[in-house]
């Protein structure tokens, strides 16, 4: 059955995603970037390849995007600290590859090249890893058949499968368990997963729950936080912070009113506001709301900070720092397509708050049910909640520690992870 699925993928599939691939790259800017950054991959590689010390043990990981690669970062560092190896990271996206050339600890950074049979049987010949971690779901077919082939031990980790994914149904399932025949460990972030990959996978001893090392990624930034001053103590000495992190245009539509009428009563409180795309009108649209009622003031020109109600945040990459400062945070995301990361403000201990549409996220989903998530789905109701949480320091400390703990209940799976590689290097 696997020679089924190698003719019907390498003779229908993959010619399909070479003209896919190139017709995309004339209208997608993104597709454009990643076949331009392809054409001298090899050759590259070779180059970088040759920097390295090849005495060394080669573990290979590979993320499809940025977001993928933040959850590979724990586990990289951590095995660079405990074993002598050499690191390699791929990248499907330009964004994950772009943003990454610089990253200290992987040795050699390469976009992966797309799945031909060719094309992957000289990148594992150039390479010859020792190991191979592919993050969360970016499966190639190929690259897992010639793997396989060539016993090379290959692992996902921070596995997930909804019990509503179409890899189980009944013809699509009969391809993934052939080509999970060829995975020596599956690492899932919940045993949820893993009864929906037992589906897939016969043999039991290859799947293991293990946890999310997103709750060990985003411990480690926020401890690298507590050593940045990005505001000045005094600007928020006796306020109580509420931060707005990636906050789209539909989010602001609810919380800006409620936070108007919360000025109005609590003298003492200072909101942040991290717009998802801090563009000059997204800023100055946000100002227009707050024009002749209070102050607002740019993150770029705190200097001249003079008891603003309003700090603007017109830059990037900064939120996990700001989320240090809050004493509650909404995260942005859930009026519009879906909920942005609420690990990064629930890691500080405090309540975090949401619009409704939350089924992306398990976490948001479990910080509900653990009691300090909340959910707004009205003007009224945002005002509401917000104006219980900070006139009731008691109740406001108590969700808190709920988030504390829940994020400490779930850190450690970059340690399982990291133990079953070195089993098997």
């Amino acid at each position: 059955m696997k020679n089924f699925w190698q003719i019907l993928y390498n003779t229908i599939a993959v010619p399909f995603m070479k003209v896919g691939f190139s017709i995309l790259s004339f209208f997608n800017a993104k597709v454009k970037i990643g076949k331009k950054g392809r054409k001298r991959l090899f050759e590259d590689l070779i180059l970088n390849l040759a920097d390295i010390n090849r005495q060394k043990k080669l573990v290979w990981f590979h993320s499809s995007s940025l977001g993928e690669f933040e959850q590979a970062k724990p586990i990289i560092e951590k095995l660079k600290k405990e074993k002598d190896v050499n690191i390699l990271t791929t990248f499907f996206s330009p964004s994950g590859y772009k943003n990454s050339l610089h990253y200290p600890y992987a040795d050699v950074i390469s976009y992966l090249p797309l799945d031909s049979s060719i094309n992957v049987e000289r990148f594992i010949n150039l390479v010859k890893p020792s190991l191979v971690v592919l993050m969360r779901y970016d499966i190639w077919p190929n690259m897992i058949w010639k793997l396989g082939k060539k016993k090379i031990p290959v692992f996902i980790a921070d596995a997930t499968l909804r019990s509503n994914s179409k890899r189980l149904l009944p013809v699509i399932s009969n391809f993934h368990v052939s080509l999970f025949k060829n995975i020596s460990r599956i690492l899932t972030v919940s045993q949820v997963d893993y009864d929906n990959y037992s589906k897939l996978v016969p043999d039991k001893s290859k799947l293991i729950a293990v946890g999310d090392t997103r709750f060990d990624r985003v411990f480690q930034k926020s401890e690298e936080a507590k050593n940045k001053t990005l505001i000045n103590p005094k600007i928020i000495e006796n306020k109580k912070v509420l931060v707005l992190g990636s906050s789209w245009e539909a989010d602001e539509d609810i919380l800006l009113p409620a936070i108007t009428k919360l000025f109005h009563y609590d003298k003492d409180i200072l909101v942040i506001i991290a717009p998802h795309e801090p563009t000059i009108l997204r800023l100055e649209q946000i100002e227009e709301h707050f024009f002749n009622k209070y102050e607002t003031i740019r993150f770029s020109l705190l200097n001249n900070y003079k008891n603003e109600r309003v700090i603007l945040i017109d830059s990037i990459g900064i939120l996990l720092s700001l989320y240090k400062y809050a004493d509650a945070a909404y995260v942005g995301g859930s009026f519009k397509q879906g909920i942005h990361n609420v690990l990064e403000p629930a890691v500080y201990g405090i309540p975090v708050l949401f619009g409704p549409k939350i089924e992306n996220s398990q976490e948001a989903l479990e910080l509900v049910h653990a009691g300090s998530g909340i959910i707004i789905k009205n003007k009224k109701e945002a005002y509401r909640q917000l104006r219980n949480l900070f006139i009731n320091n008691e109740y406001r400390r108590k969700l808190g520690n709920i988030s504390a703990k829940y994020v400490s209940e779930n850190l450690g799976a970059s340690d399982k992870i990291i133990h079953e590689i070195e089993a098997k290097l």
